[in-house]
C-alpha cells in the first residue's frame, strides 16, 4: 500500500512520518502530484494558519488535485479546517470539500486559548473502532461546530467536532501522532478500514 503524506510546508510533517513508520507502515512525503497520484491513502496534516497552508497548496498547484481525488484522505489539525469552506482566521477561504465553518472558540472564563492538551473524545464512526471515549492531544485556537458532517465530538467551553467525514474525506481536530496508543489505533484503523 502507497500512503503519501502531503507536503503543506506548514506541519511538522516528520512526527507523522515516524509515527507511520513505527506502525509500519511505509509511507513518504510528497508535493509532486505523479506520487500522490498514485498513492493509496493521503494524509493532509497542517499547522499555523489556513491562509499560509492554502497559499502553499496553490504555489504548489496541488487545490485541484485534492479536491477532486478520489482516494481516502485524513486532515489532521489544520489539515481537517481547511476542507470545509471558510475560516474565520484571517477570512480565508478553505478548499470547500465538506460544508462547514471555521470559527474561533468563543472567549469564556476558565478555558484558556489555545485549547492544548488531552481530551476525551466520543464517536460510534468506523474511523473509531475500538476507541469510545478515548483521549487525544489537542492545540487549537479555532474550532468546527457540530454539523452533519461531524463523526466524533470533544468539548472545550463547548462541544465541536473532533471529526468530520464526507464521502472519502475524514478530518480530525487533534493531532493522532502525538496521541500515544489511542493516535496510533486511529492511524491503523485509517489505513486498515477505510476505503
Amino acid at each position: 500500500m502507497k500512503i503519501t503524506i502531503i507536503d503543506t510546508a506548514c506541519a511538522n510533517l516528520a512526527s507523522l512520518k515516524f509515527a507511520l513508520d513505527r506502525l509500519g507502515f511505509k509511507n513518504q512525503i510528497s508535493k509532486d502530484l505523479k506520487i500522490l497520484e498514485n498513492s493509496d491513502k493521503l494524509l493532509l496534516p497542517g499547522v499555523g494558519t489556513a491562509l499560509k497552508a492554502m497559499n502553499n497548496l496553490e504555489n504548489f498547484k496541488l487545490i485541484d488535485f485534492i479536491k477532486n481525488t478520489q482516494k481516502p484522505l485524513l486532515g489532521i489539525c489544520l489539515g481537517m479546517q481547511l476542507l470545509g469552506e471558510f475560516s474565520e482566521e484571517l477570512s480565508q477561504n478553505t478548499l470547500n470539500i465538506i460544508p462547514f465553518k471555521t470559527s474561533k472558540f468563543e472567549e469564556k472564563q476558565g478555558y484558556a486559548l489555545p485549547h492544548m492538551g488531552w481530551n476525551q473524545v466520543l464517536s460510534q464512526h468506523e474511523l473509531f473502532k475500538g476507541l469510545q471515549g478515548g483521549y487525544f492531544y489537542f492545540v487549537h485556537s479555532y474550532c468546527v461546530k457540530l454539523n452533519p458532517y461531524t463523526i466524533a465530538t470533544c468539548e472545550y467551553s463547548k462541544p465541536f467536532s473532533a471529526a468530520v467525514a464526507k464521502d472519502n474525506f475524514y478530518g480530525v481536530q487533534f493531532h493522532p501522532e502525538r496521541s500515544a496508543e489511542a493516535g496510533e489505533l486511529l492511524l491503523k484503523n485509517f489505513i486498515q478500514n477505510i476505503g
